[in-house]
């Protein structure tokens, strides 16, 4: 990274970000956690009516780019690693 860059981004600032960033991906993981869990109790058929809904296919879609975004936020955290005043 160029000493250019390094001084437009403010480390404090930045690991304030990755944290707050961090902590939402956590949480998103235990919500996904517990949507399985409860839908291990439904029965068929109500199963089947949940994911016919538009609310279930954002749900999938929501998941998948929460994928990308865990991959962004490891592409962050080698960025603040450089970042880091020595």
């Amino acid at each position: 990274m160029s000493e250019e860059a390094k001084k437009d981004v403010d480390y404090e600032q930045a690991q304030l970000a990755y944290s707050i960033i961090e902590s939402l991906i956590d949480h998103t993981k235990v919500v996904n956690d517990l949507i399985a869990m409860m839908a291990q109790v439904l029965d068929e058929d109500t199963t089947k009516a949940l994911t016919q809904t538009p609310t279930w296919t954002a749900y999938l879609d929501s998941k998948r780019s929460m994928e990308k975004t865990r991959e962004d936020v490891s592409k962050f955290a080698e960025i603040l690693k450089q970042l880091k005043p020595e």
